[in-house]
């Protein structure tokens, strides 16, 4: 079975992990046999906007505004990430597993799928729509970028966080959606446990061996 290193990190500021992640991507562009890694984390409070988003999607100025802002490089329109959201950055090699794109973000969808679903949690799709729902309520997004076949950017599953934050955009640009959490349809959960259920859901949608470093 191919091994993917797993970095199992705490609450790491956007600029830190984003940097990071360049760092890795340019890693394996240099050597594409590097090993692929899996980043897993959680950021404080921080908005992001993909490469071509709309700032009318942002309900206030990102020239005056007191939370931290970045555009970056994924595909999507704007979201936020703050405590108690599981995020996942898979620094993958797509060579290795398929150069396809639709097939890679479907994949990141069954991997949220599988982890709610040991919460006895419907988790689904919306066609046209990329992400993960329960009872109409949006619990995963996903971004990503992709050079030369290895991907950057990634997931992050809304697990217990506060969603004030998601008050001030129109998340991922749908305005007809609310944002949700697994806490309220589970009542009492943590990352931690999240964590444990995520790694063992990607192992098996990608058909690798975690190994933590």
């Amino acid at each position: 079975m191919k091994k993917c290193l797993l970095k199992n990190l705490g609450l790491v500021s956007y600029g830190v992990a984003w940097s990071q992640q360049r760092s890795l991507v340019q890693e394996r562009l240099d050597n594409p046999n590097v090993e692929d890694i899996l980043l897993l984390l959680e950021h404080p409070p921080v908005y992001t906007l993909g490469t071509g988003a709309n700032l009318k999607f942002l309900k206030f100025n990102p020239d005056e505004s007191p939370w931290e802002v970045h555009r970056v490089e994924r595909g999507g329109e704007v979201t936020y990430h703050c405590p108690g959201q599981l995020v996942g950055y898979p620094i993958l090699n797509l060579r290795f597993y398929r150069q396809d794109l639709h097939w890679y973000l479907r994949q990141l969808e069954e991997v949220i799928i599988q982890v709610v679903a040991n919460y006895g949690l419907l988790g689904e799709r919306l066609e046209g729509l990329t992400g993960v729902w329960i009872e109409g309520y949006k619990v995963a997004a996903i971004g990503i970028k992709v050079s030369r076949w290895i991907t950057m950017h990634g997931f992050s599953l809304n697990v217990c966080p506060d969603l004030t934050g998601f008050e001030r955009i129109v998340p991922c640009g749908i305005e007809n959606r609310p944002v949700g959490t697994l806490a309220q349809f589970l009542g009492q959960i943590t990352t931690e446990q999240v964590r444990q259920d995520l790694k063992k859901a990607f192992s098996q949608v990608f058909e690798v061996e975690l190994i933590e470093v």
